[in-house]
């Protein structure tokens, strides 16, 4: 099998045949060494397709650091610190979500009058 990306090349290859129904078991070994739970995501990049597992828990970590930072300021430390860093991490996605609604409703509303600063007026300059 010649693939062009070499990074791909030097990987331990495992070989499985696909259902009818497109399914692939996955080997144990590539299982337990991905540390895959109950979920994976798939991606795909040339025609590579990229298996990984879900980590609800990763975020972003630009996000990861604002959180961080305003947790050490706010003078949390040791196992209060990595609880409440969970805790808001965990309100991340929702807040996402809420913020995409929003500038999907601004985007439909909008009526010429730039509200940049009335949406992300609380945020803007940080």
């Amino acid at each position: 099998m010649a693939i062009a990306n070499e990074a791909v090349t030097r990987m331990e290859w495992k070989r499985a045949r696909v259902s009818q129904k497109r399914q692939v078991t996955i080997p144990q070994k590539l299982f337990e060494e991905a540390g895959i739970k109950d979920e994976v995501e798939f991606g795909i990049k040339g025609n590579n397709i990229i298996i990984r597992p879900v980590r609800e828990n990763a975020g972003n970590d630009y996000f990861g650091d604002l959180i961080l930072a305003d947790l050490l300021k706010e003078g949390y430390a040791g196992d209060e610190l990595l609880a409440k860093f969970r805790e808001r991490q965990s309100e991340l996605h929702a807040s996402v979500k809420n913020l995409i609604a929003e500038s999907g409703e601004a985007a439909r509303n909008f009526n010429g009058v730039d509200e940049t600063e009335a949406l992300f007026g609380d945020v803007m300059g940080d």
